[in-house]
């Protein structure tokens, strides 16, 4: 999963990422909101953190507004140390599903995300399946055939991008921005490592192979025979 935090304060910054860390949740950080409105139309983001007071790089609810008007459904929580009912009813007018005041602990911040995209995911099921590979992302269990398979929160992430997106080829680059996040090398061979190893957990033993390499181009998960 891959978040989006606009925050201007680097010590709340810090608390911010953390808590997004505890919760397997990669992040792109910005202080600048016209940065994060460009990041935002062009990158898919499950959650977004954002400051409302920004300084001299602007103001939140601009980027809540940016999004809300492209269509964009991301669960947002608004972060200000002002804590009155107007500023919230407006926050939340321009589409924030939340109001956290600072100061905050990143626990606090953790369960509010927690629930925000727990919210996300009745909506859309918990339970994910292509062929006899099943994932629950409630309960962060895989399992084959009914064998569970124990996979690590990067594979965990990575396999959930690729079951959500059945039969499509994502290539490096997505499957870069999307699990992990914009600091890394894109020329790194991260994705081929982790591919292997989900592939060696996921398909060695099984005569149907899930995950498949679209040479050229990147990889998919699809039950279809070749």
């Amino acid at each position: 999963m891959r978040a989006l935090v606009v925050e201007d304060d680097i010590k709340m910054a810090e608390v911010v990422l953390s808590a997004l860390k505890s919760e397997r949740i990669a992040a792109d950080h910005t202080e600048f909101a016209d940065k994060a409105i460009f990041w935002a139309k062009t990158n898919p983001y499950d959650v977004g953190v954002i400051d409302i007071n920004l300084g001299q790089g602007g103001n939140g609810l601009e980027v809540c507004k940016a999004a809300r008007d492209r269509g964009l459904t991301f669960p947002i929580i608004i972060l200000s140390v002002v804590a009155d009912l107007a500023t919230k009813v407006d926050a939340l007018n321009l589409g924030a599903d939340d109001y956290l005041t600072k100061p905050f602990s990143s626990v606090e911040l953790a369960a509010r995300v927690r629930a925000l995209l727990r919210r996300e995911k009745t909506l859309i099921g918990t339970l994910i399946q292509v062929g006899d590979l099943v994932m629950d992302t409630a309960r962060h269990e895989v399992a084959r055939g009914g064998r569970q398979i124990k996979l690590n929160k990067k594979e965990f992430a990575l396999l959930e991008y690729l079951m959500r997106h059945k039969g499509t080829t994502l290539t490096r680059a997505m499957i870069l921005e999307h699990v992990w996040d914009m600091n890394v090398d894109p020329f790194t061979n991260t994705v081929d490592v982790h591919i292997r190893f989900l592939r060696a957990k996921i398909d060695d033993g099984h005569k149907k192979k899930l995950l498949k390499t679209v040479h050229g181009y990147g990889y998919k998960i699809d039950d279809a025979d070749d």
